[in-house]
């Protein structure tokens, strides 16, 4: 773990346009826009100022976090972390602490989420092919390091702007400390339609095992387009599971449909393992053996983000300007960036509109107080209260729905002066429900909206194709 000391922290940076471009600084970093929020964590778009390259910074509050009594399962996540050196996993660069807050800085990656394609279809058998192996290449790895993830799913599986395949959030994560004497695991955690039979029995499982459980969903996923196991009642879903009740479609071929009845298979004693798996005809073809380098990785130094006095010279300081600003922040190059995939700015809005998705903007020519003013408008007969900081907004849903109260965080950026950007994020809540509730309040909006994603999708697609 690299610290960075209080020597290599400077003032506020700001770009052009005085108060309502300043900009927070932490160590060598300078923060950008909020990427996904949850209850303890937030992550922002970060630019190292000595190499200019992005980067994604998890910011956890450390009073938070002691609160809830979590700092097992976040040295947990830092720990595994640091462990993983792989070319199809998220990788940890350094660990920053201040008095309240840690900051984990990891790679960025630009590709959007794996789910961004499913929203458009199912996957073709050769891609779906190409994207399972190197998921399989990933949690081989973990593995082979003691590491369990969990949780895995297509929306933690990124993909960068070659479109290779990256496996994120290890917050779920066992470390083999927390394998007991019978050798299992048995803490029940996942996402529902993911977890393997045993995980759901809570009577110990083991934690390859179930993994691979939870790729075989992910597997079918892709090229079916839809879930093997879903049902709006959980304990009609679990019976599902239990029984491994699916059927693959007639488009499966009968190679693909062998190997994913061996992975779905309820009796974890039976189940393919992965040194079966890379036998398998339909998984051996094109396959390509990663290629990297190993590193040892200690782990000594993961208790000291919790133990800094606070006179030690290794804390960071959080640097920004207070004053509130008179406009919203400006994006700059590197802003416009994190919104694109990859660094194609003509694809700055292209993330597919699915029921998948959790985030989404539009551009505005109103003034950025006219757009406000209009958004809470909008969402109090929906049935929000709304929370106003600055250019930022809070919707609170409430009523509670499937997954709790919908929370949506809004922030309006200035592009450039007779241009605002407004990006609507989920921050809680279910991602169906976040949808129509931006559908609804699209209506409502239509007065202000210059263009939406799709409009600036469409612009470009005619453009590149003239």
């Amino acid at each position: 773990m690299v610290m960075a000391s209080k020597s290599s922290v400077g003032g506020s940076s700001s770009g052009s346009g005085g108060g309502s471009s300043s900009r927070t600084r932490v160590g060598r970093y300078e923060l950008g826009r909020t990427l996904g929020e949850g209850t303890f964590a937030k992550v922002k778009f970060a630019r190292n100022l000595e190499t200019n390259e992005n980067v994604a910074i998890k910011i956890l509050d450390k009073e938070k976090v002691l609160k809830h009594k979590m700092i097992d399962q976040i040295k947990r996540e830092i720990s595994t972390m640091k462990l993983i050196r792989h070319p199809n996993v998220i990788r940890m660069f350094e660990v920053m602490a201040s008095k309240t807050k840690i900051y984990i800085v990891m790679e960025f990656v630009t590709g959007g989420e794996l789910f961004d394609k499913i929203a458009r279809g199912k996957l073709r058998e050769d891609e779906t092919r190409r994207y399972f192996q190197q998921l399989i290449n990933a949690v081989d790895y973990c593995h082979s390091r003691g590491v369990y993830h969990r949780d895995l799913k297509p929306e933690n599986l990124l993909l960068d702007a070659n479109g290779v395949l990256k496996v994120s959030d290890f917050g779920l994560s066992a470390l083999p400390q927390q394998v007991r004497e019978d050798g299992l695991l048995h803490t029940t955690c996942g996402t529902p339609n993911y977890v393997a039979p045993e995980v759901i029995n809570n009577k110990g499982y083991d934690g390859a095992k179930a993994d691979l459980w939870s790729c075989g969903v992910i597997l079918f996923v892709l090229m079916a387009g839809f879930l093997p196991f879903e049902e709006s009642n959980l304990v009609a879903l679990y019976k599902k599971i239990f029984k491994a009740d699916f059927k693959c479609p007639t488009w499966f071929s009968a190679s693909a449909r062998r190997l994913i009845i061996r992975i779905l298979d309820p009796n974890p004693s039976t189940r393919i393992t992965i040194s079966e798996l890379h036998t398998d005809e339909w998984f051996k073809k094109g396959f390509q053996a990663p290629v990297f380098q190993q590193e040892e990785v200690t782990l000594d130094d993961v208790n000291s983000i919790f133990n800094e006095s606070a006179d030690s010279s290794n804390l960071v300081v959080e640097r920004r300007d207070e004053r509130p600003p008179s406009a919203p922040v400006t994006m700059n190059a590197f802003e416009l960036i994190s919104t694109s995939q990859g660094l194609n700015l003509g694809s700055l809005f292209d993330r597919k509109m699915g029921l998948v998705k959790r985030e989404t903007r539009f551009t505005s020519k109103c003034p950025a107080n006219e757009i406000m003013s209009k958004i809470e408008t909008a969402v109090g007969p929906m049935g929000f209260d709304v929370k106003k900081n600055n250019y930022k907004m809070k919707l609170y849903g409430e009523k509670s729905g499937r997954k709790g109260h919908l929370s949506i965080a809004t922030e309006i950026f200035e592009v450039t002066p007779s241009l605002h950007m407004v990006e609507l994020r989920k921050a809680g809540g279910d991602t169906l429900e976040f949808h129509k509730f931006y559908n609804n309040l699209s209506t409502g909006l239509k007065d202000i909206v210059w263009k939406t994603e799709d409009e600036v999708k469409q612009e470009g697609t005619n453009t590149d194709s003239k």
